[in-house]
């Protein structure tokens, strides 16, 4: 099981970026996908979180983000993807992407806020959002 996350680089505030996280050794399905992102001193944080299964409550994004950053995934080739537009500074950390691989009912926020049930991880890709 693999999970390769890459898209991440030197942008300029306002500017935007695509991150992918390529999966291989198991298929998404149904199951809870995530991005986490940790800044230089800070602790993990969530980002996104989209649990497919509900149709309520599905997509959790963090306040900082919201209305600029997009989650998805598409489960024929087996990626999931964070669009971020309109980047601040603030934004820049090593952002992770992260798969819970079970179907249940639970909210994206409820996941968001548990990292630790994440049962794949990648390597981490560097967002640095700088003029």
């Amino acid at each position: 099981v693999q999970l390769q996350a890459s898209g991440g680089g030197l942008v300029q505030p306002g500017g935007s970026l695509r991150l992918s996280c390529a999966v291989s050794g198991f298929t998404l399905d149904d199951y809870t996908i995530g991005w986490f992102r940790q800044a230089p001193g800070k602790e993990r944080e969530g980002v996104s979180c989209f649990n497919s299964a509900v149709a309520v409550g599905s997509t959790y994004y963090e306040d900082s983000v919201k209305d600029r950053f997009t989650i998805s995934k598409d489960n024929a080739k087996n990626m999931l993807y964070l669009q971020m537009n309109s980047l601040k500074p603030e934004d820049t950390a090593i952002y992770y992407c992260a798969v819970y691989a079970r179907r249940t009912q639970d909210s994206g926020f409820f996941y968001c806020l548990r990292p630790y049930m994440f049962d794949y991880w990648g390597k981490g890709t560097l967002v640095t959002v700088s003029s």
